[in-house]
């Protein structure tokens, strides 16, 4: 048996890259992190963390794998979105439906893909 430890992020700056995801989910860096870092941390708390690591290319398809996210107690799917529009992100695709079903591809700043879920009290209702 195996466990999931961590879900790795390939980018240009792993250091700027990770404070801006740590912004986006309200989580601290690694202890010890610093700008010019080969590979940065997001503490989770428990696993799977995050790590961020430096690679030589740029991203050029579309991602493979990518992280869903949903908009916490308090909050909502369309808060969430303009949130991270303010935080940099861009709106890939909108796959929202007339009955508020669906969810938004967006964007980060080095253009990793990640979908915008409503939350669980907004798929409850």
């Amino acid at each position: 048996m195996i466990e999931l430890q961590c879900v790795s992020v390939d980018c240009a700056d792993p250091y700027k890259l990770a404070s801006w995801w740590g912004e986006a989910l309200g989580l601290p860096l690694g202890e010890g992190d610093v700008p010019g870092d080969d590979e940065v941390m997001l503490e989770t708390g428990r696993y799977p963390f995050l790590l961020f690591i430096r690679v030589p290319e740029g991203k050029q398809v579309k991602n493979r794998l990518h992280l869903d996210v949903s908009a916490t107690a308090g909050s909502t799917r369309e808060q969430e979105v303009e949130r991270l529009l303010g935080l940099g992100a861009t709106v890939y695709e909108d796959h929202r439906t007339e009955d508020g079903k669906g969810w938004v591809t967006m964007l980060d700043p080095e253009g990793n893909e990640f979908c915008v879920c409503r939350s669980q009290a907004e798929r409850e209702a």
